[in-house]
């Protein structure tokens, strides 16, 4: 992959995937930005208490570095897609995930604990991002975004298997802290009783959940085959690693508010 302009933050991660050298995609830590505790730093989002000059100036390094405009939705922890770029308009865009086509159009989605998940497919002519968290997951965000973007590539004559698509997973809650009642269990097993693997008994009413791994299988589900980054390992938990990362669950209660980074993938 060639390096980014200017170079991200050392801290910041770049996807190890095969994609095709023009797919270029990236995801923030919570490191090298201007926000104040408990924002602290590179915050992206737009949450009450936070500072908006601060975020406004974080996004403008973030597309400084991508070297493109970007495109903020309005997530409501939904299933829409939308297809960028988008027409002009002032009115904000609700949904959890995009897909772009166009060269320097750059699909964006913000998290805090929720999982990010890029896709490309194997000749890199189109790019989308995801923004699952367990309601988006469990009601079809992964599966309505491969279908959006394998609908900008039917037309295509090489793209045929549904193996074409690759995915990267970014960093999100974990499975040893993502501790969830019965209705979100519920919610998946009623759609896929074979889900119960993903779900640990902790507490009386309460598991567990590994939220990558219900992501994989449902990513798998769909026929995508080639599966990347987090593995629901240590490393990867937004919960776990306070210095990198921002975690809504682990900072309201206790900051009184949460950071967001951001996930990105881009044409060039």
């Amino acid at each position: 992959m060639n390096a980014l302009r200017p170079p991200p933050h050392a801290d910041w991660l770049v996807p190890d995937w095969p994609a095709p050298p023009q797919v270029r995609a990236l995801c923030t830590s919570r490191a090298g930005g201007v926000a104040r505790p408990p924002f602290d730093s590179f915050h992206l989002g737009r949450v009450p208490g936070d500072d908006p000059a601060a975020v406004q100036a974080n996004r403008q390094t973030l597309a400084a570095v991508i070297g493109h405009p970007l495109t903020w939705l309005s997530q409501v922890h939904g299933t829409a897609v939308a297809r960028l770029p988008l027409p002009p308009s002032d009115a904000a865009i609700e949904a959890d995930a995009c897909v772009a086509r166009v060269p320097g159009v750059v699909c964006t989605i913000r998290v805090a604990d929720c999982l990010p998940v890029l896709l490309t497919d194997t000749a890199g002519r189109a790019v989308a991002a995801a923004h699952a968290g367990w309601r988006g997951l469990a009601g079809g965000v992964l599966e309505n975004t491969v279908d959006t973007l394998r609908s900008l590539l039917e037309n295509d004559a090489v793209m045929s298997a549904s193996g074409e698509l690759m995915a990267w997973l970014g960093p999100c809650i974990g499975p040893q802290a993502f501790e969830v009642g019965a209705d979100v269990r519920s919610a998946f097993l009623a759609q896929d009783p074979q889900s119960e693997e993903f779900f640990q008994a902790h507490r009386p009413g309460k598991w567990l959940a590994d939220l990558p791994g219900l992501a994989r299988r449902r990513l798998r589900a769909a026929g995508v085959r080639s599966l990347h980054g987090n593995d629901g390992s240590a490393p990867w938990c937004t919960v776990g690693n306070p210095s990198r990362f921002f975690s809504h669950r682990r900072d309201q209660a206790v900051l009184g508010g949460s950071g967001r980074m951001a996930a990105s993938i881009w044409l060039d």
